[in-house]
């Protein structure tokens, strides 16, 4: 069998030449674990790839692996060895993915796979133990208005957001549909801060963020940034006047006399 060129190693502190030159045991062992799976060792152990540097006594041999449904996989078969006179074993074998190699996604636990929208009628969406967002109603939330009315009695919160979670929600409502940037607002006639409908929330919120309370307007009911704005504004006016000016005085054509 001849040994197909090793790749080059790569930079730095270099194991023995016999562990790089070590294809030929490390190939058998891919064939050797293939033929475990039930695979045609010659089918799915394909070209020899290169070489990678573990420590000073052992280096991983990369094959090919032509294996349905893993495209782009590779076998990785480390070697290991104490000295030259000595033989050289295999540590271990494995099937691994590729630079280009198509893999699952990242694994994203139930509890945060739903988004907005996702929640329906009858659903429960419990919150982390370690969600950000909130805090414990008893410490501080750097919201002096909403701090007072946590210690209350009969008012008090076990949790109440936090810093993290008011910003975030501050980011979320201000590039959101009823923020300043949207359609509506860039062609409203004037800002919901000067509307008569508009009701400010209360706490740190407040300077930049109110609600609606106009049933004609698309944002009755809704968070709207103090910029956005609309054209059902409380103190938008409209002239009464004809939109076309009507000359003083009008003159009947068909009633003039032409002297001949």
């Amino acid at each position: 069998m001849t040994s197909t060129p090793t790749a080059p190693p790569r930079p730095g502190p270099q194991p023995a030449s016999w562990l790089i030159d070590a294809v030929d045991v490390s190939r058998s062992a891919a064939w050797e674990e293939a033929s475990e799976r039930g695979y045609d060792p010659d089918a799915v152990v394909g070209e020899y790839v290169g070489v990678e540097y573990e420590d000073d006594a052992s280096v991983t041999h990369r094959f090919e692996a032509t294996v349905p449904g893993y495209g782009g996989w590779q076998w990785h078969v480390t070697v290991a060895g104490a000295g030259e006179d000595l033989p050289v074993t295999v540590s271990e074998v494995m099937l691994r993915p590729g630079p280009h190699a198509l893999v699952a996604k990242e694994w994203v636990p139930w509890e945060r796979r739903v988004r907005p929208g996702d929640l329906g009628i009858g659903d429960v969406l419990p919150t982390r133990e370690d969600d950000d967002r909130l805090v414990p109603g008893h410490i501080a939330s750097g919201d002096d208005e909403l701090d007072e009315l946590v210690v209350e009695p009969g008012l008090g919160r076990a949790r109440v957001m936090s810093l993290t979670g008011r910003l975030a929600a501050a980011a979320r409502w201000r590039a959101g549909e009823f923020g300043p940037r949207s359609d509506m607002a860039r062609s409203a006639p004037q800002p919901c801060g000067t509307c008569g409908f508009y009701l400010p929330l209360a706490g740190s919120l407040r300077a930049a963020f109110g609600v609606c309370g106009n049933d004609v307007a698309p944002a009755d009911g809704h968070v709207v940034h103090v910029e956005y704005g609309c054209g059902a504004h409380s103190e938008i006016e409209v002239s009464g006047a004809a939109a076309v000016p009507v000359a003083d005085l009008v003159y009947d054509d068909s009633r003039l006399e032409i002297d001949s």
